[in-house]
């Protein structure tokens, strides 16, 4: 009975164990595992790595602009010129539309307006003779007064024909539809013969003729995972890769991030915009395309894995698997001191700022020289160029740190450290992370080892298993839970 009990005991335990999390043991150290037995660890050297930050997702190409290009004037379209995959200047004819009955209206008006100036002249004549009537007192006042309205009538009447006529020429400018934009025919809705409507008088919006689209520039709309849009600023440099280039990356920048999520599949997304330089035309509308948007990058810097950074709180949980208490890690933590690298980092930014004190004044030097009108020598032109180098690399450092700001910045961690056979906890400081390594900015140096220790989630699961098995099975060797 002992034996089974025994066995259900251990398969519980190691059922726990790998529900809960899987953790490697590569080369454990007896020296320091000696006291807790039932947990596995890894020993990792701290190294260097370059870090990278990206978010990957699929989008599809389309135009910055599209134009709908409808008539304004109704007919049967006589002569359509253009056919799809035209490139055409704005201005271009784009289709002509039978211009009869425009003709007809037009000439129409014309008489009419003809005919008003006609009459707007025997009216003033007329209104001459009566007004010289009612200066005599030959004409009564009702009589002038006719006559005065007649001719404000003639008047009207000739402003209402040059409208009409205006409006005829209009007309008949519009049966020739030409190109509003400089674009791309990448649509093409109706033969030469059709006869359309015009969307200026049916409530159906007239017949779409062609649709017209500026590909000098496109944009990739893609969709981005809820998770990683914070990371993701207007202005981050994107790498967009189509299958009919898959040699050739196109260079794009995020111009907009939607404000309006969208879900798909259950899962919240947000459209991001990219815009990109399509001087060559050979992104098309529609084509599926795989963007990368770089975030931020590090090389050659000091990396640990990122399994191996714990918060505080955890670190009080963790540190139990090498028998440390958590009064014992606040004092290790608090009692802290600098590492070698910081000393190192202190010691090479003192040397740093000395150099470039002595910089300053000989750069003053050479300003003061050229003020007073002497010519500098070879060795201080050179002096010259190289500070001017310098300070070029440093801006592009500076804004390659600033535009990382948006990726996945680290923070302040815990991490247990083997220095001599003896593991401890230290404080780090972190930057970027690409959830594989993070860059270790201060804490450890390259002759250290971290360790891989048990998450805090499955130290409290074992411990709560072992206290569940305690109260309820009564193991012997093991007091059951009063």
């Amino acid at each position: 009975m002992r034996n089974v009990l025994t066995f259900a005991w251990f398969s519980g335990f190691l059922w726990c164990l790998t529900g809960c999390e899987q953790v490697a043991d590569v080369g454990a150290d007896p020296d320091i595992s000696s006291e807790v037995n039932e947990y596995q660890y890894e020993r990792v050297q701290v190294t260097r790595r370059d870090i990278r930050i990206a978010v990957e997702a699929a989008g599809t190409v389309e135009p910055v602009t599209t134009v709908e290009v409808k008539s304004k004037a109704s007919g049967e379209i006589l002569e359509l010129p253009v056919d799809t995959g035209e490139v055409v200047p704005v201005g271009s004819l784009l289709a002509r539309i039978d211009q009869r009955v425009l003709n007809n209206t037009l000439e129409q008006s014309r008489a009419s307006l003809d005919v008003a100036k006609a009459r707007l002249t025997n009216s003033e004549s007329q209104l001459q003779r009566v007004r010289t009537l009612y200066e005599n007192k030959s004409l009564s006042k009702a009589e002038w007064e006719k006559s005065v309205l007649e001719n404000a009538e003639a008047k009207s009447d000739v402003v209402r024909s040059e409208i009409q006529v205006e409006n005829a020429v209009i007309q008949l400018s519009d049966s020739e539809v030409r190109a509003p934009i400089n674009g791309t025919i990448i649509e093409r809705a109706v033969e030469q013969g059709t006869v359309i409507s015009s969307p200026m008088g049916s409530v159906s919006g007239g017949t779409l003729l062609l649709t017209m689209a500026d590909l000098s520039r496109v944009q990739v709309r893609m969709l981005v995972d809820e998770i990683d849009i914070g990371k993701i600023q207007p202005g981050v440099v994107a790498e967009v890769t189509v299958a009919a280039y898959e040699s050739r990356p196109f260079q794009g920048r995020v111009i907009k991030v939607e404000p309006q999520a969208v879900t798909q599949q259950n899962v919240t997304m947000f459209p991001v915009l990219i815009d990109i330089d399509n001087t060559d035309g050979l992104l098309k509308p529609g084509m599926n395309a795989d963007v990368e948007v770089k975030i931020a990058e590090r090389a050659n810097v000091l990396s640990i894995p990122y399994a191996a950074l714990l918060t505080v709180s955890d670190s009080y949980t963790v540190g139990s698997v090498l028998g440390y208490s958590r009064e014992d890690i606040i004092g290790l933590l608090e009692r802290s001191k600098p590492t070698e690298s910081q000393r190192n980092s202190a010691a090479d930014s003192s040397s740093e700022n000395q150099a470039l004190s002595d910089a300053q004044k000989r750069m003053q030097e050479i300003r003061e020289k050229l003020q007073s009108g002497a010519r500098p020598d070879a060795e201080e032109i050179a002096f010259m160029r190289k500070m001017r180098n310098q300070m070029g690399a440093s801006d592009r450092k500076r804004t390659q740190r600033t535009s990382a700001s948006t990726g996945q910045l680290g923070g302040n961690y815990v991490v247990f450290v083997v220095r001599g056979e003896e593991a401890f906890p230290v404080r780090v400081r972190t930057g970027i992370t690409d959830l594989d390594y993070s860059e270790v900015i201060s804490g450890l140096t390259e002759s250290d080892e971290v360790l891989l220790l048990p998450s805090s989630g499955l130290v409290r699961a074992q411990q709560r298993f072992q206290d569940r098995m305690k109260g309820r099975m009564g193991i012997p060797g093991l007091n059951r839970r009063s």
